[in-house]
C-alpha cells in the first residue's frame, strides 16, 4: 500500500498540473436528492452541460442562463454559469469544462449542484432557481 506522504505528493502534483490552479480553492454544494442514471433528466442534464460550456464561454464576465426541457416527458434541467471577465473565451471554456467535470464527480446523480472555481462557476437544478 502506498505511503500517505506519497499519496499527498501525488495529489499535489495532480492539482498543480490542472489548467486552473484556482480549482484548488473550489467549493461545491449538492442537492441530496438523486436521479436515475440513464433517465430523461440525465439526458437533459448532459445537453444542459454542453450548452453551458459552449454558449456560456462566449462572453466571459456575463452570467449565462439556460434550460433544457423534453416536451413530451418533462424532467427539465436548469443551469447558470459565468466566468471572470479577465478570462479569454478559450480560457472560460476550459474553466467551465473543468467545472462540469468536477460537479459531475462531486454531485454524482444529484438533481442539483453548484461548483465555484477561482475564475468560473456553474449551477444546475431540476427546478427554476433564477
Amino acid at each position: 500500500m502506498p505511503k500517505p506522504r506519497f499519496l499527498a505528493a501525488l495529489l499535489l502534483l495532480l492539482i498543480s498540473s490542472t489548467p486552473f490552479p484556482a480549482a484548488c480553492a473550489s467549493s461545491s454544494v449538492c442537492n441530496l436528492e438523486k436521479f436515475i442514471a440513464y433517465g430523461i433528466f440525465a439526458i437533459n442534464l448532459d445537453h444542459l452541460f454542453n450548452d453551458l460550456v459552449e454558449f456560456g464561454s462566449v462572453k466571459p464576465g456575463e452570467n449565462y442562463y439556460h434550460m433544457i426541457f423534453d416536451d413530451v416527458l418533462g424532467f427539465p434541467a436548469y443551469g447558470r454559469c459565468s466566468c471572470s471577465g479577465s478570462l479569454t473565451a478559450h480560457d472560460c471554456r476550459s474553466c467551465l469544462e473543468w467545472a462540469v467535470d468536477l460537479v459531475t464527480i462531486w454531485c454524482k446523480l444529484a438533481i442539483g449542484g453548484q461548483v465555484e472555481l477561482g475564475d468560473c462557476g456553474l449551477r444546475y437544478e431540476q427546478y427554476k432557481f433564477v
